[in-house]
């Protein structure tokens, strides 16, 4: 089998990244060539504050093919890092560094060289500085895609947010009937597509237990019409149920995917359940995007106790 490389474009360098990528070359074996875009200097820098060494294989980006892909050693396309990283503290240092890597991996996808690419870690505070709400919307605005969902995936339990890192006072003002409809359509087509299966979908309500002291109630008004519109689509979806029952056991073993309408409603129970066993898959995107579930964590650099989990099921999902 013919497997196509993933890309790692590894995000923030003051992060715990590459000690989790260390880990994984070591305990995690890919069929699919690995190729990470930095900067040589930052690997090194990381290497030796962790007391790894690894070779590192530097390919041409016009040409990445014309070395040996092997995961036994780093292959690196180079990025140069425009001011000097002494792995301490996060800043807006690094924005114009990332950009270029992503530009890098980004011209990768659009020359059909892979499909499949994993981020590290960023501070959205410095690097996208309100300019977006987050890195998948950085992503999906350079491919110009408006329709685009993020799924935190689990074999056994995924959820997905109908928002993502908005703040909760402009939550009721984003939700609609369309926004619901298009983002659970992609979660069905992608259970359906990707993994062969129907997606069970359970969705939650916004107000606590479904109902609202206002006149006007988002579950009665929104996201009750969604549920019958997509019923009538054939998509197996039930709700609006209330969030704070909605993940006990005996409820979500009836689903593989629960739907919240703002991002803590689904994640903060998903991580409370899996910890750091899941991954972030954004859909809608003309190519495979993944992130590990968890952030730069700047304050454990050097300290090689991070797990790598996360990113380790990130490098299984796209290892086909």
């Amino acid at each position: 089998m013919n497997y196509k490389p993933i890309l790692i474009v590894p995000g923030e360098p003051n992060s715990i990244f590459f000690e989790i990528f260390f880990k994984c070359l070591i305990s995690y074996k890919n069929n699919s060539p690995i190729i990470i875009i930095s900067s040589r200097k930052i690997i090194e820098l990381h290497m030796k504050k962790l007391k790894y060494k690894f070779e590192i294989n530097t390919l041409d980006k016009n040409n990445i093919f014309k070395s040996n892909l092997n995961n036994k050693r780093i292959n690196l396309i180079e990025v140069e890092c425009n001011y000097e990283v002494k792995l301490d503290k996060i800043s807006n240092k690094s924005k114009k560094y990332i950009d270029n890597c992503f530009k890098v991996a980004f011209n990768l996808i659009k020359k059909k060289i892979t499909y499949k690419l994993i981020n590290g870690p960023i501070s959205k505070k410095f690097f996208l500085n309100k300019k977006y709400l987050g890195i998948t919307e950085y992503i999906a605005n350079h491919f110009k895609i408006k329709n685009f969902a993020m799924l935190i995936y689990n074999e056994k339990l995924s959820v997905s947010p109908i928002t993502t890192h908005l703040p909760l006072k402009y939550v009721t003002k984003k939700i609609t009937k369309q926004l619901i409809v298009k983002k659970i359509e992609l979660l069905d087509s992608f259970y359906k597509n990707f993994f062969k299966k129907k997606a069970k979908i359970a969705i939650s309500g916004l107000n606590p237990h479904c109902e609202s002291v206002s006149k006007f109630n988002e579950d009665e008004k929104i996201i009750v019409p969604s549920i019958k519109i997509l019923q009538k689509k054939g998509i197996n979806i039930q709700g609006p149920l209330s969030a704070d029952t909605l993940f006990l056991k005996d409820t979500r073993k009836n689903y593989n995917i629960i739907v919240g309408m703002y991002h803590d409603q689904v994640l903060t129970p998903m991580k409370t359940l899996f910890e750091f066993d899941a991954i972030n898959v954004t859909l809608g995107l003309p190519f495979i995007r993944v992130t590990p579930d968890h952030g730069p964590n700047e304050n454990m650099i050097g300290k090689n106790l991070s797990n790598p989990i996360s990113l380790i099921r990130a490098l299984q999902f796209l290892d086909y």
